[in-house]
């Protein structure tokens, strides 16, 4: 963890504000509360009445605001928890209520869309610092958080050329302190990574899914009630928010243009080899995809936290 000195109290951000409180938003707020000692308030605010009615309820932060605008002012710290489209609208509120030497960070799965949309709204005096945590569940609300959620995934961290090295260090330490492993990349390149571990396997499972509600409806039925798990993991990923992965396809759409069109030669390559019998082209395949399976399971990256710890 970065030795980086805490304000007056023994807390990281005096006062870091969290803009939006579904799955990651609540998540979050709950993992820094976990620690207890990293920030003196924690103020939260969400566009809709009853998402802030229930985070109240699950008592997730020290204020919970209606307005944008009370929530970041004398912050030290504000993470956008929102889907992307929101962003440019958010950083443009926000920013005359920014005070200097804030800063300003999202949770977004597209990186060079933040830098795009709120960069040029945001002051000179703040320090803009994009990240994506590489973690969550297909559930939302604020109901849906868990302060594990972040343990032992990774945080990687985008910040554009000219970051303030200190609020970079500030935001690691931060991630760090609730169990997450940060790492610095540069926007494009994250673009390209998660188009092809996420980006595209959402939508091949959307487009499986729709397959499966297009059937006729006995094979339908059917189809639903013995689903492999093949089946059963793409229903998880297509029960995600809708208006969250209509935000991510429309703001990463060149990289994953670039990977879908790859993996359309492949499936085409696929579908030759099964037409024409080629066992030995199919074993091959499945061979080199055990490793990067392997992999994974290495990395510690193959079980998604359990929902179950949910509280």
């Amino acid at each position: 963890m970065s030795e980086i000195e805490k304000q007056p109290g023994g807390v990281l951000f005096q006062r870091l504000a969290l803009i939006g409180i579904g799955h990651i938003g609540s998540s979050l707020a709950r993992a820094i509360k976990r620690q207890g000692n990293l920030v003196g308030h924690l103020a939260i605010t969400d566009l809709d009445e009853a998402a802030r009615a229930r985070a109240t309820e699950l008592g997730l932060a020290d204020s919970v605001h209606g307005e944008t605008a009370d929530a970041v002012v004398d912050a030290d710290c504000v993470i956008l928890c929102t889907p992307i489209g929101t962003y440019r609208a958010i950083s443009k509120a926000m920013a005359p209520h920014l005070k200097p030497d804030c800063i300003v960070s999202d949770v977004g799965s597209v990186k060079r869309a933040p830098i795009r949309d709120m960069g040029p709204n945001l002051p000179d005096t703040v320090h803009f610092v994009p990240g994506h945590p590489i973690a969550g569940t297909e559930h939302s609300g604020p109901e849906s958080g868990f302060a594990e959620l972040f343990d032992g995934r990774y945080w990687l961290l985008t910040p554009p050329p000219g970051t303030d090295p200190e609020a970079i260090a500030r935001l690691r330490q931060l991630y760090e302190a609730i169990g997450a492993i940060v790492e610095e990349m540069e926007a494009d390149y994250h673009d390209k990574v998660l188009a092809v571990t996420s980006h595209v396997p959402h939508l091949i499972a959307y487009t499986i899914v729709g397959t499966a509600v297009d059937l006729e409806q006995q094979l339908q039925n059917d189809v639903i009630r013995f689903s492999a798990g093949g089946f059963r993991d793409f229903t998880r990923i297509a029960g995600s928010n809708p208006v969250m992965w209509r935000d991510i396809f429309l703001n990463n759409r060149e990289a994953v243009l670039e990977i879908l069109q790859r993996f359309t030669e492949d499936l085409t390559a696929l579908q030759r080899a099964i037409r024409w019998g080629e066992g030995q082209t199919l074993q091959d395949l499945f061979t080199r995809t055990q490793a990067i399976r392997r992999g994974v399971v290495e990395a510690r990256q193959e079980v998604p936290p359990s929902p179950d710890k949910r509280g």
